[in-house]
């Protein structure tokens, strides 16, 4: 049984008195532990698999377990979703460490969201209207991210949704379970397999053509594979023109036994 949203109150989004302010600089994040060792496992998948595609673009913020900041009535909320895409930022200097990102003030607007579910409950469904606000009311009415992605890894179950005017609305996955994200022109879909030694239930990308992005590890692996067969193949031809110069060497010594020389011919 998939679950759905709960009705999020309907708050006029000018209503709410939003300000888009960074965060300041003696804010004090929360260090709170993750939910479980597999969130961090999903998320760094999803980036690397980006990273290898040469998908990534310097200005592009695509982060997880990161803060995401908005100033509503005068009060600082922050909310870190499992992974993020912001597809572009502002640069800061280099000797600057991003410990967070205020849409419009620091640059375009959240894009997608995608939260991990655990089996403590973390507020992924939360739409507490008022302060600190629960996560679904944040990303829908104060954000208003355009996707908003849950996955149960339990249950095995994805669902995508999307922002039509000031509801998310469910979408529908096609004929193979993957759902088409158009921020970022790729398929998101479930995949059973192992990765750095972990067995399990993977969020993975396809592209528009239906081929998956691999992992740096797949394309390290596959490139071990083709240099193994580049060094067969080349092998094969050695042996094979060895045989060749053989042949010609039986082939020469023959004519010379007839007393004929191969060098006149």
């Amino acid at each position: 049984m998939v679950a759905q949203l709960p009705t999020v109150p309907i708050l006029a989004h000018q209503d709410l008195d939003i300000q888009w302010e960074p965060l300041p600089d003696d804010y004090v994040l929360p260090d709170d532990p993750v939910e479980n060792l597999q969130q961090p496992l999903l998320a760094a998948a999803l980036t690397d698999a980006l990273g290898a595609a040469g998908w990534i673009r310097p200005e592009m913020l695509i982060a997880s377990n990161f803060g995401l900041v908005a100033t509503v009535a005068g009060k600082t909320v922050v909310k870190a979703p499992d992974w993020l895409y912001v597809p572009q930022v502002q640069p800061v200097a280099e000797s600057v460490i991003r410990r967070s990102y205020t849409p419009h003030a620091e640059g375009a607007a959240v894009a997608i969201v995608m939260e991990f579910l655990s089996e403590t409950e973390t507020g992924e469904y939360s739409v507490r209207p008022v302060y600190p606000y629960g996560k679904l009311f944040f990303y829908q009415r104060i954000l208003q991210v355009p996707t908003y992605v849950l996955f149960d890894p339990a249950s095995v179950t994805l669902q995508v949704f999307r922002l039509e005017g000031e509801t998310y609305q469910a979408t529908e996955p096609d004929a193979q379970g993957r759902f088409w994200l158009p921020e970022m022109q790729l398929f998101l879909g479930i995949w059973q397999g192992t990765r750095l030694g972990t067995t399990t239930h993977w969020l993975r990308w396809w592209d528009a053509d239906g081929n998956l992005l691999l992992w740096s590890s797949e394309q390290a692996e596959e490139a071990r594979k083709q240099a193994e067969q580049a060094q067969q193949q080349a092998e094969q031809a050695q042996q094979q023109a060895e045989q060749e110069r053989d042949r010609a060497d039986q082939l020469a010594a023959k004519l010379r036994d007839l007393g004929v020389d191969p060098e006149q011919l």
